[in-house]
C-alpha cells in the first residue's frame, strides 16, 4: 500500500493507539493535517502551542497513557519547548511531533526554520529528525516505546515538509528489534541479594520512613505500596509528585515532605534512621540544605533510572527496578518487620502539636485561600481531579486537599511552570471525561494561559477553575516579605485588571466572583451544577497570607518555620 509520509504518520499514530492529539497547524506541518481529517483520532485545536504541550501532559498524568501534541516548525516548535522541559523534569510520557522546513532548506535559515532537535536534545529522552518517509512507522513506534518504558519522558519527532509529502510503501514494525534502538534496555529485574540487604536494613531500623516519589505512580505500584506499608507499619510520606500514591486518610500517612510539607513529614525524615526511597530523587525542595538532611539515616534507593543513584545522597543499598517489582521483592525478603511503637509515639505527638494551621478570616471582605481549597474539597465527589498552576495556590492545593487515589493530582513539579494549570486541567478532562476537574490557579498563572478556556469552550470540555486572586505574584511576595525586608519589587498585579468574570464570559464560560465565605460556598455549589461549559470563579483572597510550614531556601529542614500560632514564644 502506497501512502504519503503524512498519511503514514497518521496511520502510525493510530497503530500506537492514539485517540487524541492536541495541536495547532502551520505551514511546515500542514501536509500532516490533511489526512487527519479522515482519521478517527480526535484533534483538539489549541490557542497556543504551549497549551498543546501542557494539555498532553495533563492527559498523560490523568490516564497513564502517553500524551501527544503536534505543532508546526519555528515558533510553533519553540513554543512547546517549555512543556517538553516540564515533562522531562517530571518523567511524563509525551510524544511531540513538529513540522520542519524541507530537507533541502535545513541549515539555510529558511522561513520558520529552527533546529528543534538540537534545542530539545537535553530535555527529551530522545528525538528524531526524519530523513525518509519509509522510516516513519519505525520512528513513531520507537518514539512511543521510548516515551513509555523505563523512566517515562518526552520524545520529539521532527518531520520535514518534503518527507511528509513524499511516498512510502506501508509497513509496521512487529518486533522490538525492528525499532533499531541499540543500547536501549529499559527493562531491569530486581537483584535478589540487593533486596535481601535492603530487607535486613528494614528489619534493623527503629525509625524508618517510606519516602514515596512520583516513580511509584509511574510504575502503578499503589496497591503494592499500601500492602507493604500496612504489613510493616512504616510511616509514609508522599512527595509533591506522588500525591495520591498513598491515601491521605490512611493512619500511616504523615503527608507531604519538603519546603512546604507537613511538619511531621519533614521531621520524620530528619530524625529517621532509614529512608526507603521509592521512585524519588532527593531533590533540593525535599532535602533542604543537603549537609543537614536526615543525618542519621541509612538509605535504600529504588529507582528505574540508575543515573539517580548517589547523585544527591549516597545510598547504602540501591535497587534498579520499577517500584512495583521492588516492593514485591522487599516484601518477599523481609521476614520480621521492625517494632515501631516508640517511633509512632513520637510521630503522633508531632501530628498533634503541629497540624496544618491558618488564621480565621478577618472582617475585610477577603477570603483565606486555604479555606477556599477546603471548601471545594468538601463539596467535591470522590475521584475529583485537581490541576494546579505553580506558586502559593499550588502548595495550598497540595496541603489542604485529601488525595485518595492515583491520577487525581495534576501538577508541575520539577520545572515549576506557571500557566500549567488551565491547559493541564483541560487535558486531564479529555482523558477522563467522567471525572470532575477543578483547576486551582493563581491570578498570575491564570493570565499566562487563560486563552485555552476558548479551546475548552469550543471543544466542549467543561472544567472548573478556581482563581485564588490575591492581586500578587504570591510566592514571590512571600519571599520578599520574609527575606527582602518587605521590598515588594514588581509583584503587584491588581485584583480588578483584568476583570476575571468578564474575561471568562468573553471566552464563553460562566464567570462568578466570591469575596465572603457565604459567596464562596454559593459559587462552588453553582459551579458544581454546571457541567456543559467551563466555569471560572474569582475568589478574592488575602494577599498577606503565606504558605506554612516553610523551610527557607538554603536552610536545613531543622529550621522549618511553622504557623505563628505554633511557635515557641521564646
Amino acid at each position: 500500500m502506497e501512502l504519503t509520509g503524512a498519511q503514514a504518520l497518521i496511520k502510525s499514530l493510530e497503530m500506537c493507539g492514539v485517540e487524541t492529539i492536541f495541536g495547532l497547524p502551520g505551514g511546515a506541518i500542514l501536509p500532516v493535517y490533511d489526512p487527519l481529517i479522515d482519521s478517527p483520532i480526535r484533534h483538539i485545536l489549541v490557542r497556543h502551542e504551549q497549551g498543546a504541550g501542557h494539555m498532553a501532559e495533563g492527559y498523560a498524568l490523568a490516564t497513564g497513557k502517553p500524551g501527544v501534541a503536534m505543532v508546526t516548525s519555528g515558533p510553533g516548535a519553540t513554543n512547546i519547548v517549555t512543556p517538553i522541559a516540564n515533562a522531562h523534569m517530571d518523567s511524563t510520557p509525551l510524544v511531540v511531533i513538529t513540522g520542519q522546513v524541507p530537507t533541502s532548506s535545513i541549515g539555510s535559515d529558511a522561513f520558520q526554520e529552527c533546529d528543534i532537535t538540537g534545542i530539545t536534545m537535553g530535555i527529551t529522552k530522545h528525538n528524531f529528525l526524519l530523513q525518509s518517509a519509509q522510516d516513519i512507522p519505525r520512528v513513531v513506534a520507537a518514539a512511543f516505546h521510548i516515551a513509555t518504558t523505563g523512566r517515562p519522558g518526552p520524545v520529539l519527532v521532527d518531520i520535514p515538509k518534503d518527507v511528509a509529502q513524499s511516498t512510502m510503501t506501508w509497513w509496521w514494525p512487529e518486533t522490538i528489534e525492528e525499532l533499531d534502538l541499540p543500547g536501549y534496555q529499559p527493562t531491569v529485574s530486581v537483584n535478589t541479594q540487593d533486596a535481601k540487604d535492603a530487607a535486613d536494613l528494614i528489619a534493623a531500623a527503629s525509625r524508618p520512613v517510606l519516602y514515596v516519589g512520583g516513580g511509584t505512580l509511574k510504575s502503578q505500584a499503589t496497591a503494592e505500596l499500601l500492602a507493604f506499608a500496612e504489613r510493616t507499619n512504616i510511616p509514609v510520606v508522599t512527595t509533591l509528585m506522588a500525591r495520591g500514591a498513598f491515601p491521605d486518610s490512611h493512619v500511616q500517612h504523615l503527608g507531604m515532605p519538603g519546603m512546604h510539607g507537613m511538619y511531621t513529614a519533614v521531621m520524620a525524615m530528619q530524625r529517621s534512621d532509614l529512608l526507603i526511597s521509592l521512585g524519588a530523587r532527593f531533590d533540593d525542595r525535599v532535602t533542604g540544605r543537603l549537609d543537614g538532611f536526615a543525618p542519621e539515616a541509612k538509605i535504600i534507593h529504588v529507582d528505574i533510572d540508575a543515573a539517580e543513584f548517589n547523585k544527591i545522597r549516597r545510598a547504602d543499598v540501591t535497587l534498579q527496578s520499577n517500584v512495583r517489582d521492588a516492593i514485591e521483592a522487599l516484601d518477599a525478603a523481609l521476614v520480621t518487620p521492625p517494632d515501631l511503637a516508640s517511633w509512632w509515639t513520637t510521630l503522633r505527638d508531632w501530628q498533634e502539636r503541629y497540624p496544618l494551621a491558618y488564621d480565621e478570616p478577618e472582617n475585610k471582605g477577603l477570603l483565606r485561600p486555604q479555606a477556599v481549597v477546603e471548601a471545594i474539597y468538601e463539596r467535591s465527589a470522590p475521584g475529583t481531579i485537581v490541576a494546579a498552576g505553580v506558586g502559593q495556590h499550588q502548595m495550598w492545593a497540595a496541603q489542604h486537599w485529601k488525595y485518595e487515589s492515583a491520577g487525581t493530582w495534576i501538577n508541575s513539579g520539577g520545572a515549576g511552570t506557571m500557566g500549567f494549570g488551565v491547559p493541564a486541567g483541560i487535558g486531564a478532562k479529555v482523558g477522563r471525561p467522567d471525572a470532575t476537574v477543578w483547576v486551582i490557579d493563581g491570578d498570575g498563572c491564570f493570565q499566562m494561559t487563560a486563552q485555552e478556556l476558548v479551546t475548552a469552550r469550543s471543544e466542549g470540555i467543561p472544567i472548573k477553575v478556581a482563581i485564588l486572586n490575591n492581586a500578587y505574584l504570591g510566592m514571590v511576595r512571600q519571599w520578599q516579605e520574609m527575606f527582602y525586608e518587605e521590598r515588594y519589587s514588581e509583584v503587584y498585579l491588581s485584583p480588578d485588571l483584568p476583570d476575571y468574570v468578564k474575561w471568562a464570559e468573553a471566552m464563553g464560560c460562566v464567570g462568578l466572583r466570591a469575596t465572603t465565605p457565604e459567596e464562596m460556598r454559593a459559587a462552588i455549589d453553582t459551579a458544581n451544577t454546571i457541567n456543559d461549559v467551563p466555569v471560572v470563579i474569582d475568589f478574592r483572597t488575602d494577599s498577606s497570607e503565606k504558605v506554612f510550614p516553610m523551610v527557607p531556601s538554603g536552610a536545613s529542614n531543622d529550621g522549618i518555620v511553622v504557623h505563628h500560632s505554633q511557635r515557641d514564644p521564646s
